[in-house]
């Protein structure tokens, strides 16, 4: 099930991220950067994990975890979540909870295309990826 989301995927475009930013509470200068770094993302299986990491000029994240457990993430934003994810209707569902709030990261693939849609509340941003 995960197999399809494997691989190392750059991204080419992106929509309403600075407000997405604001919404989960990045600040001006972290948010000027975020706007302008096109980060990879590289996707692997080790055993029953799913590591994901997350390269820029910026800032490099790993994540590694199992499906439908819940981990102790700390994002780029250096905020500290509870997260869980799935795998549903072919979507990998990623949902992060901190402070009250709760955002979701929806990765689908299609092909050679990866879209990645943030949600908190209101607020949507897509992010355009393509296989390297």
């Amino acid at each position: 099930m995960a197999e399809k989301f494997v691989g190392t995927w750059k991204m080419v475009d992106s929509k309403n991220f600075d407000e997405y930013m604001k919404a989960i509470g990045v600040g001006f200068a972290t948010r000027q950067i975020g706007n302008v770094t096109k980060p990879t993302t590289i996707i692997c299986l080790d055993g029953d994990r799913i590591v994901v990491q997350t390269q820029s000029t910026f800032k490099n994240t790993e994540v590694s975890f199992k499906l439908n457990e819940e981990f102790d993430e700390t994002t780029a934003d250096d905020r500290k979540c509870k997260s869980f994810v799935t795998i549903e209707d072919g979507k990998m569902k990623h949902l992060q909870k901190w402070d009250e709030k709760e955002t979701t990261l929806v990765r689908e693939v299609d092909g050679d295309k990866l879209v990645l849609t943030l949600t908190l509340g209101g607020v949507v941003s897509t992010r355009h990826y393509e296989r390297a």
